[in-house]
């Protein structure tokens, strides 16, 4: 691509420490719930409603098919401007009034999400309410999360900034995440009732998650406007084809797809894994239940240790070389999880220890690419559509999550998943479901991260190649 080097951008001022902090505590939320429902959702379904495994996986699966759904279409009104096809005033910006509008009914449906309504017997009357439930909080936590991380590609331009802000972004949330598996491990140690444990979970995460959602849209809207005016000539040319043009359009941009692959590659990878650690640790390793927090607050730990390592490595060797060498390192652990035995502790450990190097850069380089893909795409088509790009992210993610985990659940259910009770809190698990969970854990994950170091190899831009771009856009605005 033949881009011109003598346009100048015009200057504007770099983000202050304290825009940076109110916008990575915005994803303490999205973190928190995430991490919660990702590693308990499924056991307490199983394990707690003793609802049966199938129908457990059926649930997930139908809720992330509605929320994959609904992302595009949120994701298209918040770059228009509105809420459910209303037209918001413009003094809020095109993103704040979603988190506003989702953050209240977004925690008082994580609550509901660990209620049990109905009897054991009753497993119909279960698996709706939980659809349900499910369906309505992951409409809300997408209605926040969205345009939440649109936000990113409007607070800066600068291509290291970006990886800088996404460092803050990730810090939190792998903060968020391991507090609340502190408070996870805290609940389930000092109370006995196991519907009381999760309850008591829920209620507190949901405090902690909705708050910080508000500082977030105080702390970030004056640069929010600031980037806005630099950036008007653009923002207004916000696309009016139909949704299913513009998401044809998508497939062609080729970088797109090569962040897509990396996304799904280690996000699969990842969200597989923690859905099935607790399985892993209890029926495998013959581990209590309170230790498999600390088995992810060790992956979580480190990757949060790392964040600000990678972030500055990747301002010396780009965004590329830091995923590869990431990547490389949580391959080697994830094999090594299908070898474990009971009693290797401190291999486990070890293992974990290893994956979070991996971890870190999961969350920091796909996220820190997209923003830079945006502004490629803008430069082609002459339209800003960060919300469709964000929200064609998360809807290959919630579809491939959903998948996964109702496969894993199913198969639980196929070979013979003994539930938990009162006389034998754990049961021993037939050879074919400690197989299952073990395929599940190592060899799957391993092969995704494997795939994932394909995409981001062909990934085309580069440091050089996106400062190329920002001067044509400069240039453009300059003549528009």
């Amino acid at each position: 691509m033949n881009l011109p080097e003598t346009a100048k951008l015009p200057p504007i001022e770099k983000m202050t420490f304290s825009t940076k902090l109110a916008y990575g505590a915005g994803d303490v939320g999205g973190a928190v719930i995430g991490i919660l429902l990702l590693s308990y959702l499924s056991p307490f379904f199983t394990d707690v409603a003793h609802l049966a495994p199938g129908l457990a996986g059926a649930t997930q699966l139908i809720v992330r098919v509605w929320d994959a759904c609904i992302d595009p279409f949120i994701g298209i009104w918040s770059d228009r401007g509105d809420i459910f096809g209303a037209k918001i005033k413009a003094k809020w910006g095109r993103r704040y009034p979603w988190m506003l509008f989702s953050a209240i009914p977004f925690g008082m449906l994580f609550v509901c999400q660990w209620l049990i309504p109905f009897p054991e017997s009753n497993q119909w009357g279960m698996f709706w309410f939980y659809t349900l439930v499910s369906m309505l909080l992951g409409t809300f936590f997408t209605t926040y999360s969205l345009p939440y991380t649109a936000l990113t590609a409007e607070l800066t331009e600068d291509y290291n900034e970006r990886t800088s802000l996404n460092s803050f972004r990730f810090t939190f949330s792998l903060g968020g995440s391991i507090v609340a598996l502190l408070i996870a491990r805290t609940v389930f140690q000092q109370v006995n009732d196991p519907a009381q444990q999760y309850l008591t979970i829920g209620i507190i995460c949901a405090i902690i998650s909705v708050l910080p959602i508000f500082y977030c849209v105080w702390g970030t809207q004056a640069r929010a406007k600031l980037v806005n005016q630099y950036q008007s000539a653009r923002i207004e040319r916000t696309d009016p084809s139909p949704l299913m043009e513009q998401l044809r359009s998508v497939f062609t941009n080729r970088a797109f797809m090569c962040v897509v692959g990396i996304y799904l590659c280690s996000w699969f990878s990842l969200q597989l894994t923690a859905a099935i650690i607790p399985y892993f640790a209890v029926s495998c390793l013959g581990l209590p239940t309170a230790d498999s927090p600390l088995i992810i607050l060790a992956v979580q730990g480190t990757a949060l240790v790392m964040l600000s390592v990678w972030n500055k490595i990747s301002q010396r060797v780009g965004k590329k070389a830091v995923y590869f060498m990431g990547s490389g390192f949580w391959a080697i652990a994830q094999a090594g999880l299908f070898l474990l035995q009971p009693g290797q502790n401190v291999q486990l450990y070890a293992l974990a220890i290893l994956a979070g190097l991996g971890v870190s850069t999961a969350y920091l380089v796909p996220w820190s690419m997209l923003p830079d893909v945006i502004e490629l795409d803008e430069l082609e088509t002459g339209q800003r559509r960060e919300g469709l790009f964000y929200s064609f992210m998360a809807f290959l993610q919630k579809i491939c999550l959903g998948v996964a985990v109702a496969v894993v659940l199913q198969s639980l259910e196929w070979t013979g998943y003994r539930h938990p009770t009162d006389l034998i809190p754990t049961p021993d698990q037939p050879p074919a479901v400690l197989l299952a969970i073990r395929l599940a854990i190592g060899p799957i994950p391993t092969i995704s991260l494997l795939a994932g170091l394909v995409f981001a190899y062909f990934y085309p831009i580069t440091r050089e190649l996106h400062q190329q771009i920002l001067l044509q856009l400069a240039e453009r605005r300059r003549e528009s």
